[in-house]
Formats: structure tokens, C-alpha cells, sequence
């Protein structure tokens, strides 16, 4: 009996496990139905949306071409009458002169047989007076007729050639593509943004130009957000945690049309976006507190953020959107453990920092590595890693970051110790006079 149970209970659990089996089996060949269901329902909305936007484009165009097919019509037919016009004007004056030729010959000619056939007591005087106007009409003047010749003999040329050179354009206007040329490859979280970045996936398309589009999940248009030749781009101005949909597409190198979208996707971020703290005298800001403008106020002090959003292993980044007339070797840029009022730099303690003229601080002390000047469209960028966590204790010294800031294409890379574990930093800067401007992301 117990050689029973045990063999029960082991099929029990064989049956158990294909049980188990059969249900993620299951599983996954419902995903794959979804996945079918996904990909019938992306090529028959797409098939039905290339319908739509073929017979729009060609209705427009048979519109076009009659449009303008009428107006050259009328044109050619408006050129006909003005020569119609211009031509039969001579002639109907020359008509109306011939026309009264012959009345005064007319009249002429009735008088002369009065005056031939008439009383023989006033032949005389009668026959006298015709012959006096019959030299005075000069009956050997003639108006000038125009020869057929001479006058015009409207045609209408029309070159056959036209109906073919548009039979060829039409033929080999527009094309159908299965597959866009470039595809959304991957969505980085950024704070108040998403790194956006494609690729092509057609190994025969040269690419000259990317477009890049999105819309919030809930708008109705997209829009573009960047045009140029790199493979990725930052969008910034996300709301966190709200869905956004992307589409990329290019443009072949010689070519002036785009190629098709690429298949949209959906993009979000979680992190909150950079942001500086208001209400400090010597900083004016922009509506959505990421631009810091140094104003004409005579108090200084350091402008912290708003709150410790940078977290190690991120990038963050200032770009230099204008640099003031006058550096002061205490201008900089940096990130610090805590915000300390009182001071009118970041070179100082529990803080890293770059001043403009390119020196690099740590804790207050300026390193002998330094990098280019800060000046109108530089973009700094701060990367931090944890790279040794100590035992807890009093000491000091037991947690270290790997910082590497970056300047003009050179980066100088260092260990920064610190008296405690920071999951999260402040960043801050400082610019003595008016002028500076700087933009954080």
C-alpha cells in the first residue's frame, strides 16, 4: 500500500505539472492569438486608410486637372475672340466706306440720267452740275481691300504629345509600400521627457532627412517635434505619466516626398520634469520653470532646483541658450548634496560643479583637468554612478560616485566622496552679471 501512495502521488504531481503545462501553453498561444488578432486588424485599418488617403489624392487631382484644363481653355478661346476682334474691325470700316460708295454712286447715277433724259430748257444747267460733282466725288478713288492672304486665318495648335507625357507621369505616380522604410526601435524615460530613437530597416533605402511626429494618446492631430539627420532626438514638455503616441518616417536622399509613417507606438514617461526654484531675486524664469534667465538685479546667490530630481544614472543635461557679457571666474554649473543658502557659487562642499571658463570643482576645490568654455549653445551633461557603498559609520568617506561631466565633445571622469548614501541630488547654478541663460533637462 505504500509503494501505492507513492506511486499516486507521483502521478498526482505528473498530472499536476502537465496540468500546469498545458495551462501556460494555453497562455501563450492566446497571446499569440492576440498578437494575430493585432497584426489582421494593423493590415486591414492600414489597407482601408491607404484607400482612403489614394481615392482622396486622386479626386483632388482629376479636381486640379479639370480646373486647370477649363482655365486654359477659356484662355486660348478668350485669345481667339481678342484676335477675332482686332481682325474684323479694319473691315467693317472698310465695309461702311464701300457701303457709301456705292449710295453716292447710286445718287450720283440717278441725277446723271435726270440730267441726260430730262427738259430740254434745263439740260444745260442740270447736265453742268452733274459733271461739276462727278469730279468732285473722284470716281477713280477706290478703297484699299486686303487680300485672303493678308488677313488672319485662325487655327488651333495642339500638340498630341501632352496627353502622353501625362499618361507616363500618371503611370508612375504614387507607389504602395508594405513595410516603411524606418521603425521606433526604443523610449528612454527622461525627466519631463522621452528620448525618442528609429531606425531603418530597409537595407536598400539611403536616408537624407527624418521626421519625427507625436500627439498626446487623447489628440486627434500629430505634430512635428523634429526634422534633421540624427536617429534620435529628446521631446521634451511630457506630462508625466500621460500616454503619447510617436511616428517616425524619411526622406531618400535626392528625393522631395516622404516615405510612409512608421507603425505608431505608444511612449510615456514617469519622471517629473527639471525644474528651478521660483522666486529667487536674481533669476527670472519661463512659464514652465526649465529656463533660468540671470536678470539685471543686483543680488547674487546660487539658483537651486525645486526639488532633488536628478537620480544617479541618469544624464542631466544644461544647455547655454545665451551667455552673459561678463564671466566671473564664480559662475557655474553643478549638482550638490543639499541646497545651502549663504553662498554665491557651487564651488564649495558636498557639490560639483563647472565654471564657465571650463575649470571643474569638487567640493570646492577646482580640479587640474578642465574643460572648454561655457558659452551660447554649449550643453553640459552630468552622469553619476554609485560605485563603491562602505560600511555605515561616523567616519565619513563611505560612499563614493563616479561622476563624468561632459563639455564640447571632452569629459573629464572622477570619483566624488561623500559622508552619506544620496539616492537623489539638487542641481543649481550661479552667474554673477545679467545675460545668462540656461536651459535644464
Amino acid at each position: 500500500s505504500m509503494e501505492a501512495e507513492v506511486e499516486t502521488r507521483l502521478l498526482l504531481q505528473e498530472a499536476q505539472e502537465s496540468i500546469e503545462a498545458a495551462q501556460s501553453y494555453r497562455r501563450e498561444l492566446e497571446q499569440r492569438l492576440r498578437g494575430l488578432q493585432q497584426a489582421r486588424k494593423q493590415i486591414r485599418e492600414s489597407a482601408t486608410l491607404t484607400r482612403d488617403v489614394l481615392e482622396q489624392h486622386f479626386n483632388e487631382l482629376k479636381g486640379t486637372l479639370k480646373k486647370l484644363l477649363d482655365e486654359r481653355l477659356m484662355s486660348l478661346l478668350q485669345e481667339v475672340d481678342a484676335i477675332e476682334q482686332e481682325s474684323i474691325k479694319p473691315l467693317d470700316e472698310c465695309q461702311k466706306l464701300i457701303e457709301h460708295g456705292v449710295s453716292t454712286a447710286n445718287d450720283l447715277l440717278r441725277e446723271g440720267e435726270n440730267a441726260v433724259h430730262g427738259d430740254v430748257g434745263q439740260q444745260n444747267e442740270k447736265l453742268c452740275s452733274f459733271t461739276k460733282k462727278a469730279l468732285h466725288i473722284q470716281l477713280d478713288s477706290l478703297p484699299e481691300v486686303p487680300s485672303l492672304v493678308d488677313v488672319p486665318c485662325l487655327s488651333a495648335q495642339l500638340d498630341d504629345c501632352l496627353l502622353t507625357i501625362l499618361k507616363n507621369q500618371i503611370f508612375r505616380h504614387g507607389t504602395v509600400a508594405s513595410r516603411p522604410p524606418v521603425q521606433l526601435e526604443e523610449f528612454v524615460e527622461k525627466p519631463g521627457g522621452i528620448l525618442v530613437r528609429w531606425c531603418k530597416v530597409d537595407d536598400d533605402f539611403v536616408p537624407q532627412d527624418y521626421r519625427l511626429q507625436y500627439r498626446k494618446s487623447t489628440a486627434s492631430h500629430f505634430e512635428d517635434v523634429y526634422v534633421g539627420s540624427e536617429t534620435e532626438f529628446i521631446v521634451l514638455h511630457i506630462d508625466p505619466n500621460v500616454d503619447y503616441q510617436f511616428r517616425v518616417c524619411a526622406r531618400g536622399d535626392g528625393r522631395q516626398e516622404w516615405s510612409p509613417w512608421s507603425v505608431p507606438q505608444m511612449g510615456c514617461t514617469t519622471l517629473v520634469p527639471h525644474e528651478w526654484t521660483p522666486g529667487l531675486e536674481g533669476y527670472s524664469l519661463s512659464s514652465r520653470r526649465n529656463i533660468a534667465l540671470r536678470n539685471d538685479s543686483q543680488s547674487s546667490g546660487v539658483l537651486y532646483s525645486k526639488a532633488p530630481t536628478y537620480f544617479c544614472g541618469q544624464t542631466l543635461t544644461f544647455r547655454q541658450v545665451l551667455s552673459g557679457q561678463l564671466p566671473d571666474r564664480r559662475d557655474s554649473l553643478g549638482v550638490c548634496v543639499e541646497q545651502q543658502n549663504g553662498y554665491d557659487s557651487l564651488q564649495r562642499d558636498k557639490a560639483v560643479c563647472i565654471s564657465t571658463n571650463g575649470a571643474v570643482f569638487v567640493n570646492g576645490k577646482e580640479m587640474t583637468n578642465q574643460l572648454p568654455a561655457v558659452t551660447s549653445g554649449s550643453t553640459v551633461t552630468f552622469d553619476m554612478e554609485a560605485v563603491q557603498l562602505g560600511p555605515s559609520s561616523n567616519e565619513g568617506g563611505n560612499f563614493k560616485l563616479r561622476v563624468t561631466i561632459s563639455s564640447n565633445n571632452r569629459e573629464v571622469v572622477f570619483d566624488w566622496v561623500l559622508d552619506q548614501c544620496c539616492v537623489s541630488l539638487y542641481f543649481g547654478c550661479s552667474f554673477s552679471y545679467p545675460g545668462w541663460k540656461v536651459l535644464v533637462f
